[in-house]
């Protein structure tokens, strides 16, 4: 069963999530946005293995806390993300430009791609390539989260693709509207509409309702 946890993290209140197959105890962090030690806190507290770090773009605000977690972890993590964002990942994620020097963390040494599946223990996550917010930006999706009993829906983390009742900014270099709206009409809604959307700021919501109400990409734009 995947579980996971949200922290909101950092100067701009950043939600870092992290994910771990309860069975296998197998973590990963979806954009260790700051604080590495508390992220890092959490997955020891529940006994899970943390080895992989999962950047949906590199914005300094969603890797600001690699760095702490990588100096505490043997075996390095690996790093998850498209070749796209490696030019902005090595810029320190654009933190200079608003006066944040942060520590970067490890090179990234998994290159993400359309349709590519990680494996985190037994649960698979999709890779969706959604440009616009930066030019390498991707998405995680999981089908369906195993309850107890049941099949829940499923889950994606969206990043600063979409956000409840909002979209991701595209005036900071490499973003593109055109792109972005494209993105979220073809990887976002795309998906059933009971999926859960778990973005990179605020609170979830899920695809039914960004399609009907998001006053930017819905029904009523």
């Amino acid at each position: 069963m995947l579980e996971i946890v949200t922290l909101t993290l950092g100067p701009v209140q950043t939600n870092a999530y992290l994910v771990a197959d309860s069975e296998t105890r197998d973590a990963a962090v979806i954009d260790p946005a700051w604080d590495g030690h508390i992220i890092l806190a959490e997955a020891q507290k529940r006994g899970w293995r943390l080895a992989h770090l999962w950047y949906t773009h590199a914005h300094f605000d969603h890797i600001g806390g690699a760095g702490a977690i990588a100096d505490a972890l043997n075996p390095l993590p690996l790093v998850a993300l498209h070749p796209d964002d490696h030019v902005l990942w090595r810029a320190a994620g654009g933190g200079p430009l608003f006066g944040f020097d942060i520590d970067p963390g490890p090179e990234p040494t998994i290159d993400l791609f359309q349709g590519q599946i990680l494996r985190l223990g037994n649960v698979q996550f999709e890779v969706r390539f959604t440009p616009g917010h930066t030019k390498g930006h991707c998405i995680f999706y999981v089908a369906n989260i195993r309850a107890e009993r049941s099949r829940s829906a499923g889950v994606c983390f969206c990043g600063d693709l979409i956000f409840a009742g909002s979209v991701g900014r595209t005036d900071l270099p490499g973003g593109d509207w055109n792109a972005l709206v494209n993105s979220i009409k073809t990887q976002v809604f795309t998906l059933p509409n009971d999926t859960r959307l778990l973005s990179g700021h605020g609170p979830e919501t899920t695809v039914r309702e960004e399609k009907k109400y998001n006053p930017f990409v819905g029904e009523q734009a």
